[in-house]
């Protein structure tokens, strides 16, 4: 069975396990940006940050949805967006993601299972072979594409995080299906 949501068709399958989500962990380059990394002369480094994403991420705080970054740069510009979405746990300059997520799991006291991963690249496989479920976006590598539960409709940085929490919070029965808030807030 399928159920038709604002981003195609999705498996009842798929929605039932995003249900039971405590806690969605991502990377940063290539999944709340495009990936690029913009430098000029005097050390001073840009990235763009797309505000649906953002909005996706507030949404999920909102409704007590826990949220963490886990990258393997530091960058202070990071620690700023991720302040300005209400994201507790940014975890940066992390060489061992799997362990990452697993410190993060056991402070907030949930299971694996119960934590989605989102990432684009190579270096996210290790917390994606711990996670209770795992997605990427559009543009992400092939291998992790393959690797992944859900491929979003969307790629990194321009509205892919937006779209796996907005499926968490249909499946959570927060949205509808078309994408709305349920109790009409807005």
């Amino acid at each position: 069975m399928h159920t038709n949501t604002c981003y195609g068709r999705i498996d009842n399958d798929l929605l039932t396990r995003l249900s039971s989500i405590k806690l969605v962990a991502f990377d940063v380059d290539g999944t709340i940006t495009d990936g690029g990394i913009y430098y000029d002369n005097h050390d001073f480094e840009m990235k763009r940050f797309n505000c649906k994403d953002g909005f996706g991420v507030v949404a999920l705080f909102n409704e007590g949805i826990e949220t963490a970054v886990i990258t393997g740069r530091n960058a202070p510009l990071t620690e700023r967006r991720m302040r300005d979405l209400k994201v507790k746990h940014i975890m940066q300059g992390q060489s061992n993601k799997a362990e990452s997520l697993k410190a993060l799991c056991n402070k907030l006291n949930i299971t694996p299972d119960e934590a989605v991963c989102f990432g684009d690249d190579l270096n996210d496989m290790p917390m994606f072979r711990i996670a209770g479920f795992v997605a990427c976006p559009k543009d992400a590598h092939p291998f992790v594409k393959n690797y992944a539960d859900y491929v979003t409709t969307l790629e990194g940085g321009k509205g892919a995080l937006r779209e796996l929490c907005d499926l968490i919070l249909i499946a959570k029965n927060v949205l509808n299906a078309d994408g709305g808030y349920i109790d009409e807030r807005y």
